[in-house]
């Protein structure tokens, strides 16, 4: 009996606990809510960090955030932002309208990046989660199950050759759903995407800062988003600086200091 008292008793103050927490998330968020309405934009920005510090994060949470980033002029922070919110919830359709919208304000026009096919590879995989792809996996799969029983089981010929062929349909419909996947989860978890977040910045020709303009590869301005293809870390103890190589468009790489991005 007093063991079930004190299980019962842990639990209670387990999700006494749980509720306070999750209680003192809202009024976070209700303040930075608050204080973004009340253009506090500032208060708003570190309001949101702290929530997404301390609770954790969430598609919306970033979402908000890269708002009151942008109301308060900062347009490199706020596109990490978005693009983590994203990251969180490929279906997000306002913040990837914002991420478009953000790139109408950048200086800096580049190029394309990437092929074609992987380009597209990414945008359908992105459509939907790697969770609600696996999900769709497994419904092709109960239909495969479906298929292979009517055909084993099925006394007329023409339910046999739909669940025949219809099997056949949906395993090739199943692999390529778990292919996208398995390929959204590595989009999700990657740490090839940057944003540059300081205002503006001389890239270089080699991991160092240029020693002439001959040395001096492009001026990029914050907001513009770079793909990470290699770092290395130049000097010693506290003169050390890391330098990330990366690819601007298809046409462009150089490197620039890692101070200078910040990685999605």
């Amino acid at each position: 009996m007093k063991t079930y008292k004190l299980i019962i008793l842990i639990s209670a103050l387990f999700l006494s606990s749980a509720f306070v927490a999750r209680g003192e998330e809202v009024n976070i968020i209700a303040q930075a809510d608050s204080a973004y309405s009340a253009e506090k934009y500032s208060e708003a920005v570190a309001l949101y960090s702290k929530a997404i510090k301390k609770y954790g994060t969430s598609s919306d949470l970033y979402y908000n955030l890269g708002d009151a980033y942008y109301r308060n002029g900062n347009l490199g922070k706020a596109m990490v932002c978005f693009k983590r919110s994203l990251r969180l919830d490929p279906t997000n359709d306002d913040a990837k309208q914002n991420v478009q919208f953000l790139k109408t304000k950048l200086i800096d026009r580049v190029g394309d990046s990437g092929s074609f096919f992987g380009n597209s590879f990414d945008a359908i995989s992105n459509i939907a989660s790697s969770n609600m792809w696996a999900w769709i996996s497994f419904g092709l799969f109960v239909l495969v199950v479906t298929g292979v029983i009517l055909y084993l089981f099925s006394n007329i010929v023409l339910v046999r050759k739909f669940g025949f062929f219809g099997g056949i349909l949906c395993i090739v419909l199943m692999l390529v759903s778990i292919s996208f996947s398995v390929h959204a989860h590595s989009l999700s978890v990657a740490k090839d995407e940057a944003v540059i977040i300081a205002p503006s910045t001389i890239l270089s020709t080699s991991p160092r800062q240029p020693k002439d303009r001959n040395e001096e590869a492009m001026l990029l301005h914050e907001g513009t988003i770079v793909k990470i293809l290699d770092s290395v870390t130049s000097g010693t103890g506290d003169n050390a600086v890391k330098w990330c190589e990366v690819q601007v468009d298809n046409a462009h790489r150089a490197w620039i200091k890692s101070t200078d991005i910040e990685i999605i």
